[in-house]
């Protein structure tokens, strides 16, 4: 695939793309014979994860880290794991973080529907 269908299937900028790859948060990209990106389901399947995982929140530094890891071979296996493992604890935390702020707002809209009944019981009074 071509980096504009690349950047289309999973909506990133060819800009976006490109510098994700520049500064090494995406492994590099294979060339064709024209000297073009052409990604194939590797290459997808990096941008898929990334893109998730910047969509989560995962910072910027574990990712270009985990792709460095990653390019240095099987011998940081055990380091990749402890990084995802690290930023796992980091999103679980967030979750439940965003879970809290979302029973909190559900609270006060409860209040509003009961401050909104007793006006209108008022109002037929």
């Amino acid at each position: 695939m071509t980096i504009a269908e690349v950047g289309k299937k999973y909506d990133l900028s060819i800009d976006t793309m490109r510098y994700y790859e520049w500064i090494g948060r995406l492994p590099p990209v294979k060339r064709n014979s024209g000297g073009f990106r052409d990604y194939g389901e590797e290459e997808c399947n990096w941008v898929y994860f990334i893109k998730c995982m910047r969509n989560a929140g995962i910072s910027v530094e574990a990712l270009t880290e985990y792709v460095a890891l990653f390019q240095q071979g099987a011998s940081t296996i055990p380091a990749r794991k402890a990084l995802l493992v690290e930023q796992r604890e980091v999103l679980a935390k967030r979750s439940q973080e965003i879970l809290d702020t979302l029973a909190r707002l559900d609270k006060k809209i409860d209040g509003y529907e009961e401050r909104l009944l007793k006006y209108e019981q008022d109002k037929l009074i």
